[in-house]
């Protein structure tokens, strides 16, 4: 059984940093592209960072380039999201997203249950 479990999210003020990690178990984490997702509300999900199987191509929503940086440690199955910077526009509940194809964007085959993030002003 797959399952993909995030932690990190919670209260910050604006400019303020979080680290979110999901942590895999029950598929070859390092077989499939892994990523963020965010959904806020009233909006729809959208994928905020996207990393290959590799580490080796990444991926950002226009709005958190120079803010975020999506990473893996494969040894681990552990995949994290730095936030710097943050905005309250960056509030949301943020979703680990697996593939098991090269690249989330292809296609998710398993969320987390994911973990909010609020960005006071």
């Amino acid at each position: 059984q797959v399952e993909l479990v995030e932690s990190g999210g919670g209260l910050v003020q604006a400019g303020g940093s979080l680290r979110l990690s999901c942590t895999a178990s029950g598929l070859t984490f390092s077989r499939g592209g892994m990523g963020w997702f965010r959904q806020a509300p009233g909006l729809e999900r959208e994928l905020v960072a996207a990393i290959s199987w590799s580490g080796g191509n990444t991926d950002y929503l226009n709005s958190v380039k120079g803010r975020f940086a999506i990473s893996r440690d494969n040894a681990k199955n552990t995949l994290y999201l730095q936030m710097n910077s943050l905005k309250p526009e960056d509030t949301a509940v943020y979703y680990c997203a697996a593939s098991a194809r090269v690249i989330v964007q292809s296609g998710v085959d398993y969320w987390g249950k994911g973990t909010l993030v609020t960005v006071s002003s």
